[in-house]
């Protein structure tokens, strides 16, 4: 079952720079995303990573140079098909690609991939899916082996199938997502995607051309040394999920690992980078 996540709402006076300082801060705790808006900062932690006294270990609330008001509400899963049925809008990525649901008429697109969304993130509505899938239009797929770390709804890996890869897993931690993930890929007739539960790589894992990794900075800090690991010589590492201010971090560790950077994007204050090993 899809769990409880506790939202936070941080107001922050003065905004600028306090709030950007606010959010690395916020980085180092279980948060798994952030959404920030003209008035506050909005962050997400699973309700079962969640405990009393959870800010305690942030100075930045003793600061007085700044004034940080929050109030956390407990946000229960929502089912996305009624909620996108009413909201959600085609997106074209570039010329040749677009992603709507099957109440969508088609697009007359390259690819046209037909995502239902129930409780899984991915729809490329974000900025983070949006500049993978740009990532993954420039990629050559045909003959690969492919990972989707992360899966949500299975977008990323559907685009790589579609676009000739031999074999595509897709991983994510969330048992809910990865029923959607199924159900997506055998909708948009993709039957090389093999879906699975899991929340990190093993020593059993497979060689991959290409591994996609949408998720958010500290399990991608966490996890860059098993992708690469898991990559091949020449393989290529695509990331987001994060901020501008966590590019450095991000960098240094995958050149830690050997990896070189090639390639990055940014889209409002999210970021998402090309690796080659």
């Amino acid at each position: 079952m899809a769990q409880n996540y506790v939202e936070y709402q941080f107001t922050v006076v003065p905004k600028d720079p306090w709030e950007e300082i606010l959010l690395a801060s916020l980085q180092e705790l279980p948060f798994e995303s952030f959404d920030d808006n003209e008035d506050f900062l909005l962050a997400y932690v699973p309700e079962d990573q969640h405990y009393p006294g959870f800010l305690n270990s942030i100075d930045l609330f003793e600061n007085p140079a700044v004034t940080i008001d929050f109030k956390t509400t407990t946000i229960k899963p929502i089912n996305w098909n009624s909620k996108w049925e009413s909201e959600f809008k085609p997106i074209e990525i570039g010329e040749d690609c677009v992603v709507r649901a099957d109440f969508h008429p088609a697009q007359g697109k390259t690819y046209e991939l037909v995502i239902n969304p129930k409780m899984s993130f991915g729809t490329g509505h974000h900025q983070t899916t949006h500049m993978m899938l740009e990532f993954g239009l420039e990629e050559h797929f045909d003959e690969k082996t492919i990972l989707d770390m992360g899966c949500g709804t299975g977008v990323l890996a559907i685009l790589a199938s579609m676009k000739g890869a031999a074999a595509v897993d897709a991983i994510d931690n969330d048992p809910w997502c990865i029923e959607n993930a199924k159900e997506n890929a055998q909708k948009n007739e993709c039957l090389n995607i093999i879906c699975s539960l899991g929340s990190s790589l093993n020593l059993n894992t497979p060689k991959y051309d290409l591994i996609f990794a949408n998720i958010n900075r500290n399990v991608l800090l966490e996890q860059i040394s098993s992708y690469n690991k898991a990559l091949i010589e020449g393989g290529v590492l695509l990331l987001s999920g994060f901020y501008q201010a966590d590019l450095s971090s991000l960098i240094a560790c995958c050149e830690t690992e050997g990896l070189v950077l090639v390639a990055e994007k940014q889209k409002e204050t999210w970021c998402a980078l090309k690796f080659v090993k």
